[in-house]
């Protein structure tokens, strides 16, 4: 059985917004009660649209920041603000845009070397040299390329230096946040390629933060769907994809491009407007764009429950396989 790396209870984050010398600020819940765990050589991705939360979870599980309600624990220690400093280096994180993630002032051999350098420090010069020679070997990279700097690489070559950094520490974790959605769809491949060879070795568990759900299919064990700050369905991939149960995950994968021009496509075109994160409506809130709402769902938010593949919807589908793509066509 696999060892699970994080395990996350009720994680929430709350910001405070806007306000003034007569009015008080409003809150945005960023993340609310969002939990989930991740094991060692796993993959947990988190799906949604843009401003669901993804990338605010990613900063909490990377201790950028403090969550203001719930939990989090690393290999079975509790992360604790106290604790950060001591627990940083088993996680490590992976952003889109590598050309913003390097310093572009540095050769690449001392971006690798300087996360040993400031957390390693009883690791010699000689040493962290060869430790960053290996590295770049095992992300694919010519280690005579030491000595350059990161505006001499293509964007898949940077996105490389950007895992082998993350790796440097020997993390038990890495949070990739759209690590592949900055590249060209034939590079694409080769970094989620190289991402799951590393996994392998390394028995590394991910947290795959992503929109694109034909990526989350070739990369994930497990899916978690968000909708403003909340988990709304979880499960394995392939009951994830074969019988979605919430309709906000079934209009998600209606919209996904299909490589077969003679597929169906029952493509759901979700009616009404995204609720403001200010002025999120009472019960769920997906049902002012939801074609299954009745009363009850526009009173009650319903709980994230129901076995093996849990769905907080007061009308679910029945977990049967073969259901994707037989959705009712909602209002355009």
């Amino acid at each position: 059985m696999n060892q699970t790396v994080l395990k996350a209870t009720d994680l929430s984050r709350d910001y405070e917004v806007g306000g003034g010398l007569f009015s008080k600020p409003g809150i945005v819940r960023a993340v609310a009660d969002v939990s989930f765990e991740v094991q060692a050589g796993k993959t947990l991705a988190v799906v949604g649209e843009s401003g669901c939360g993804k990338s605010t979870l990613a900063r909490l599980v990377t201790m950028i920041e403090a969550p203001t309600g719930g939990s989090f624990t690393l290999a079975g220690t509790e992360v604790t603000p106290e604790k950060w400093s001591d627990l940083r280096t088993d996680i490590q994180i992976v952003f889109q845009d590598p050309y913003g993630s390097l310093n572009l002032r540095q050769r690449v051999g001392q971006i690798l070397e300087e996360p040993l350098k400031i957390n390693r420090p009883e690791i010699g010069a000689k040493e962290r040299r060869e430790k960053a020679r290996e590295m770049m070997r095992l992300v694919g990279l010519r280690e005579e390329y030491i000595d350059r700097y990161p505006h001499m690489f293509s964007g898949g070559q940077r996105q490389r230096i950007a895992v082998g950094r993350a790796l440097m520490l020997e993390p038990k974790l890495l949070v990739l946040d759209e690590p592949v959605s900055a590249l060209d769809l034939s590079i694409q491949s080769q970094i989620l390629n190289l991402l799951l060879d590393l996994q392998e070795r390394l028995d590394l568990a991910y947290l795959f933060i992503s929109h694109d759900l034909s990526v989350v299919r070739h990369v994930a064990d497990d899916v978690a769907v968000m909708y403003l700050g909340r988990m709304v369905e979880k499960g394995s991939k392939d009951d994830v994809f074969t019988a979605p149960r919430h309709p906000y995950t079934r209009a998600l994968l209606s919209a996904t491009p299909k490589a077969d021009p003679r597929a169906e496509r029952g493509r759901i075109r979700l009616s009404g407007e995204l609720p403001s994160p200010l002025n999120v409506p009472p019960g769920c809130p997906f049902a002012p764009r939801c074609w299954k709402a009745e009363d009850k769902c526009r009173r009650d938010r319903p709980r994230l429950d129901g076995g093996p593949q849990p769905v907080a919807c007061h009308f679910p589908e029945a977990p049967q396989p073969g259901a994707a793509g037989r959705a009712e066509p909602a209002t355009a």
